[in-house]
């Protein structure tokens, strides 16, 4: 009888009838299995760099009922019989991951079911692992750290950010390389995921012995962030939304006159006459040049809101329309939502996309990009709605450059933010930085700085978005931040929202960007458009407030050579810059428990105030160092101490070792 087995240089390859299984290394201690009908195809969309060079260790072994795939400390083995897979360590045989069929009869832990057209409903599952933990998989708002236990979609939405990529406590990171719709479940009983419609499974398996180690082999092989702009580390300032030129000069000189520091101002939606202008609509903006030049003569960038749709009473639409560059549906049709347009059509119009997974698609938007905003002196885009937020949302009628929607539609908000980053470097641009409500795995590397999403303006909504970065951070996203106050609603005159404003900018004084931004009340519309809402400056929010936002605004302000020190290591190492404490702490098992403080890069651990009226909070020291406080208390680790939090400060503990800190020692 023939062997199920084909050994290639550095491949090995299983088949049974038309099932057809190839493992090959992948990086270091890393490997990529791939499965399909008839054949594994390349060139497939997914998130992994080109394929690496081999590592010297890695090797194959072929045996009458079994064969082995070596790669440093990652061991991988196929079942003759069944080709069934499992994955162990090769420094201590402890087993990492292994596939497991649902049923007996059941004809594998692999499923293909012909969707036609070549796709397949693929399922993928895996054993269940008592007492296992599991973290990153993106954004989600449902409040949880550890993702064991939870069924997620796999798809993007305004907040529910999809990003493939698990980091687990037994020692292994698992990238799921598929941007089709679907869903995984971390269940008690077995893992399962689920691509609705794919041409053919595909998934990456790391191992590492600390998760820090997973998420440096996890950016060797979906690709490293850029550098971080310097002008990014300082407040954004943004609310819904700025209406006109003087408005937006008026908020930068008052900043001025404060001697408050600011480095971005935004301009929001509907500054264009129609969407897909992506233009200054002149009757409120007569002279954008002007604007930004005295905008940086005070320090200030500016920030521009760009949509991807395309309204077909737009300059753009006819010509991307005829060239093929908006998403179609099978039909053909290019039209998918209603969105309020204009003031002048509050009601919506029905709305297009353009194809972001069409390169040529996105040097048509760049060159619009180019002439209206770039050529002014404008290079930072806010990379709005990039889910892209389609109503309704259903992507399987959808029919993109790349491939159907059920197959690649979880792509596009990192293909968006490609074509900026592609093209500002390619002006010259060394420092560039997209923000986005999306993003897909390998984002990172065209500088995509993630935001929450239009979220509640609540301390639960604050709690739950320190747990959701935590998250981001673990999924090899190291650019996040969120709306501080929450988006929707806010009362600048409420005593209530005014603490939370303090505590949740606090919080955000530690995150890569720190971004006002939210429509407070009076939320006054005009149709479904918010034509402005509230104040959302920092002097909105009384004497008292202001004076704690200036002081953690003031901290910030001299920690950011600290923070882009650590921005800088986070390059080579993979590491964001807020970190779980399992991060840096993965031998201490309560730091692991601990989901409502991080430590700020290296030395800084934060524990933000995240419950109403509180004026003192517990706080965890991980063992493995000891911890000084402002005073200059020196505190063992391994501990949970009460910490004081009047309005006006966070509780903050420095890793002893750090010293001299100047940041934090000019505090005291």
């Amino acid at each position: 009888m023939p062997s199920a087995f084909t050994q290639l240089p550095n491949l090995l390859r299983w088949r049974r009838g038309h099932h057809v299984l190839e493992v090959q290394p992948w990086g270091p201690d890393s490997a990529r299995v791939r499965a399909g009908v008839h054949r594994v195809a390349d060139g497939l969309p997914g998130a992994l760099d080109p394929e690496p060079a081999t590592p010297a260790d890695a090797a194959v072994e072929v045996h009458d009922t079994h064969a082995v795939l070596t790669n440093g400390l990652l061991r991988i083995t196929v079942r003759a019989a069944d080709g069934l897979l499992s994955a162990t360590r090769t420094d201590t045989g402890e087993e990492l991951l292994r596939e497991q069929a649902p049923h007996f009869w059941w004809p594998g832990a692999r499923h293909f079911e012909s969707a036609g057209g070549g796709l397949h409903r693929i399922e993928q599952r895996f054993a269940a692992y008592e007492g296992e933990r599991i973290h990153g998989l993106g954004q989600h708002g449902h409040g949880r750290f550890d993702q064991k236990g939870t069924v997620l979609e796999l798809q993007q939405r305004n907040g529910e950010v999809s990003i493939p990529f698990a980091v687990s406590s037994r020692g292994y990171g698992f990238l799921w390389n598929s941007p089709a719709v679907g869903r995984v479940e971390f269940a008690a009983n077995g893992t399962r995921w689920v691509a609705d419609r794919a041409r053919q499974l595909d998934y990456w398996l790391t191992a590492g012995r600390t998760p820090a180690g997973i998420l440096g082999n996890y950016a060797d092989a979906t690709g490293r962030a850029p550098a971080f702009p310097q002008w990014a580390s300082g407040l954004w300032q943004s609310k819904l939304r700025y209406r006109s030129q003087d408005e937006v000069l008026d908020v930068a000189r008052e900043y001025a006159r404060r001697g408050l520091p600011l480095s971005v101002i935004v301009i929001d939606y509907l500054h264009w006459r129609n969407l897909g202008d992506w233009d200054f609509d002149r009757r409120d903006w007569p002279d954008p040049r002007a604007m930004v030049e005295e905008l940086r003569a005070l320090g200030v960038e500016l920030a521009v809101s760009v949509w991807p749709s395309v309204s077909p009473l737009s300059e753009g639409y006819a010509g991307m329309r005829d060239a093929g560059q908006l998403v179609a549906t099978y039909s053909g049709a290019t039209v998918h939502a209603d969105w309020p347009d204009t003031e002048e059509a509050p009601e919506g119009i029905g709305v297009a996309f353009y194809d972001a997974t069409d390169p040529a698609a996105r040097a048509a938007l760049w060159d619009r990009l180019q002439e209206n905003y770039y050529k002014l002196g404008i290079r930072a885009f806010w990379l709005d709605a990039c889910e892209p937020e389609m109503r309704p949302g259903h992507p399987h009628n959808l029919d993109y450059a790349a491939g159907s929607g059920s197959e690649v539609a979880n792509l596009y908000p990192r293909e968006h933010a490609r074509g900026i980053h592609e093209h500002l470097t390619a002006q010259g641009e060394t420092e560039v930085l997209s923000l986005v409500r999306s993003a897909w795995a390998g984002s990172q590397r065209y500088g995509a700085a993630l935001w929450s999403g239009d979220i509640p303006a609540t301390f639960a909504a604050l709690a739950d978005s320190v747990r959701a970065g935590l998250n981001v951070a673990m999924s090899g996203i190291p650019w996040w931040t969120t709306d501080i106050g929450g988006f929707h609603g806010g009362d600048p005159d409420d005593e209530a929202y005014r603490e939370l404003m303090v505590r949740w900018f606090q919080f955000a004084a530690f995150c890569p960007l720190l971004r006002l931004h939210g429509h407070r009340e009076p939320r006054v519309f005009h149709g479904p458009i918010g034509v402005g809402g509230g104040p959302n400056e920092i002097w909105s929010y009384g004497e008292q407030a202001q004076a704690a936002m200036t002081a953690a605004l003031d901290l910030r302000s001299r920690l950011r050579p600290y923070l882009h020190e650590q921005l800088a290591a986070g390059r080579s190492d993979g590491l964001p810059l807020i970190r779980p404490l399992l991060l840096e702490f993965p031998a201490d098992p309560a730091a692991w428990d601990v989901d409502d403080q991080f430590t700020c890069g290296r030395d800084l651990l934060v524990a933000p105030v995240l419950q109403a009226g509180a004026r003192q909070r517990r706080v965890y020291l991980p063992a493995g160092a000891q911890w000084r406080d402002l005073a200059g208390t020196v505190h063992r680790g391994g501990q949970w101490v009460t910490a004081a939090a009047p309005l006006d400060a966070v509780p903050l503990y420095l890793r002893d070792t750090a010293d001299p800190f100047t940041p934090l020692r000019e505090t005291r």
